[in-house]
């Protein structure tokens, strides 16, 4: 029997025509229209799949609907304080995204819904509004980061932002032990303390909450939707389940966030704050890497700035990384003799990453070598160049990612992509993408485009 209404299935193959085709393809058969999965057998499976995901995402969706939350109504003191304390004004897109979060916060359903936006369009300061307006009215909220280096940085915001305000915010990572850890268990579990940021650490069973109103994931790869709705069962409390926001490290292509989270609704910060330079983008052969350290000691020295150098590796290792990191700092080091050269990788304890990145933030050290632990989330308006080894080894988002942490302040900004010979067609064609383009949302879409949904859907 078929299940798809006549104007879906009309002119497609029934299900068990497209089963028999692809399990006993007839000799007529071209097998290179299987190859580039165009078949008509194929793209009826592709549909049964698709609808088939969908439908378990409206499922979930309309059950979470029959839950409920605490409805947090207008309440802008705080909120109001906070704006008028801030150097700049929000962006429109901003102003509009905050409204939609306070409609669905206000509502007695849990709010599920996802802000995407590109690098440096203030998805924080989306967040840190959301957040009053579940602490005006005396509730906690939770905010969840994919690394400890990017959930120090928003304690580190948030508390600026806060403290003046009256508002304690807690730090809970999985590297904290014994009698701190104990301590700020405590200052949740008790409420004195209103936010809460952290690594996963934060909903592990031990971490009690004290009228958990909204949950906030910042996430650097794509949750889930199991994980989520873990989440979301922590913080059921009373009877309520909290409203729920998530937000993307990059832009995520339309058609595939109708896939990934159809279970979320969907809002867009789509311009970027006033005086953001667009960063240059070049791809230069490593056999001119002299001229590109030359490059850093003229940004350094003569023009005053400071710069990233970043070493990837294909292997997914933390340490080979981390070695090569190493390697590549003694070579600068050596290179560079009248500048001072940081390093960080992720096999670093948490409170060196800490140090060296607080010591660059300061201007005390000129360059950084790092490897892609600074992909999110780190803020150093005088960086103004970056250096990325091996860019054919790395996704067109987390390039991008990157390419972020430089052009965040006025002045005209660099990122140079140093890349070894002799370069793939799909690498030159991926680099390129950057070249011509520095908005997320393009970038995204050439990506989906090069890679196919698989590898961005992370299945």
């Amino acid at each position: 029997e078929e299940l798809l209404p006549p104007e879906l299935s009309q002119g497609m193959m029934t299900l068990p025509e497209a089963l028999r085709t692809l399990h006993r393809p007839p000799p007529t058969l071209q097998l290179s229209d299987l190859e580039t999965g165009q078949h008509p057998a194929q793209r009826r499976l592709i549909l049964e799949e698709l609808l088939a995901h969908n439908l378990s995402m409206l499922a979930l969706r309309a059950g979470a609907q029959r839950f409920h939350a605490q409805p947090l109504s207008a309440n802008d003191a705080l909120k109001n304080k906070l704006l008028a304390a801030l150097p700049f004004k929000p962006t429109g897109a901003q102003a509009r995204v905050v409204a939609e979060i306070e409609r669905d916060m206000a509502l007695d359903a849990p709010m599920m819904r996802l802000v995407q936006g590109d690098v440096g369009s203030g998805k924080t300061l989306v967040a840190a509004i959301a957040a009053l307006r579940a602490i005006a009215h005396g509730k906690q909220v939770a905010l969840m980061a994919p690394t400890e280096l990017l959930a120090e940085q928003h304690a580190n915001n948030f508390r600026n932002w806060f403290a003046p305000l009256g508002i304690e915010v807690g730090w809970l990572a999985g590297k904290q032990k014994g009698k701190a850890r104990l301590a700020q268990q405590e200052a949740i579990a008790s409420g004195q303390v209103q936010m809460i940021v952290g690594t996963h650490a934060i909903f592990q069973e031990q971490v009690q909450f004290n009228g958990l109103a909204l949950v906030i994931i910042d996430e650097q790869h794509r949750f889930g939707v199991h994980q989520r709705l873990a989440l979301w069962e922590k913080g059921q409390q009373q009877g309520f389940h909290p409203h729920q926001l998530i937000m993307t490290a990059t832009p995520i292509p339309r058609t595939l966030a109708m896939t990934a989270y159809a279970d979320l609704d969907t809002s867009v910060i789509d311009e970027l704050p006033p005086g953001r330079t667009p960063v240059t983008t070049v791809a230069i052969p490593d056999t001119r890497r002299n001229d590109i350290i030359d490059r850093v000691r003229h940004a350094c020295m003569t023009e005053g700035r400071q710069a990233y150098w970043v070493c990837t590796l294909i292997e997914e290792s933390e340490l080979l990384e981390a070695q090569a990191a190493e390697a590549t700092w003694e070579e600068l080091k050596l290179a560079l003799p009248e500048l001072n050269v940081g390093l960080v990788h992720g096999r670093m304890k948490p409170a060196e990453k800490q140090a060296v990145m607080a010591s660059f933030k300061q201007g005390e050290l000129h360059l950084l070598v790092a490897t892609t632990v600074i992909e999110v989330g780190v803020d150093v308006p005088n960086a103004s160049l970056m250096i990325i080894e091996n860019p054919e080894r790395l996704g067109l988002a987390q390039l991008h990612q990157l390419r972020g942490r430089v052009g965040r302040g006025a002045v005209a900004s660099h990122c140079v992509l140093l890349y070894k010979t002799p370069l793939s067609k799909t690498a030159q064609i991926r680099l390129q993408v950057l070249r011509d383009s520095n908005d997320g949302f393009v970038i995204a879409q050439k990506d989906l485009e090069i890679r196919g949904p698989g590898e961005l859907l992370g299945t």
